[in-house]
């Protein structure tokens, strides 16, 4: 998830923020993570599986395997390659990539607002001014 993490004052005390990641699981193990989908943006924005790993300081080889194991898991596939052309090819998203991004970006946003939520609620039942 991004940076923009909402911080709860308590009286006194430090910020409390309540935190947590989400992820989708398949039959292999991870289908979709954080990581994964901004390796999918970065496929999208940049053309290039290559580029995109380089981008995120990740080898070809570990970019091109997250991508063959999502194509698995997604039902069909969300990154093609595109051959020929200037540079010699590259790749991009398909309608089913964009809307992985799409959908798992949503999520997140979900997420974060359940989390917003948990952490408000976590202080209300644990107040720190009621402590001995």
């Amino acid at each position: 998830m991004g940076k923009t993490t909402k911080r709860m004052e308590w009286q006194g005390e430090a910020p409390v923020i309540c935190r947590g990641r989400v992820w989708l699981e398949g039959e292999e193990g991870t289908f979709l993570g954080y990581g994964r989908i901004v390796l999918l943006e970065r496929i999208g924005e940049l053309g290039s599986i290559s580029q995109a790993a380089r981008s995120m300081e990740m080898s070809y080889k570990h970019a091109w395997d997250l991508v063959e194991s999502m194509n698995r898991q997604g039902g069909e596939p969300l990154v093609v390659k595109v051959s020929g052309g200037k540079g010699g090819g590259g790749a991009t998203l398909t309608g089913r990539g964009q809307r992985a991004v799409a959908a798992f970006r949503a999520l997140e946003t979900r997420f974060r607002a359940y989390l917003d939520g948990e952490g408000q609620r976590f202080a209300k039942e644990f107040d720190l001014n009621d402590r001995p």
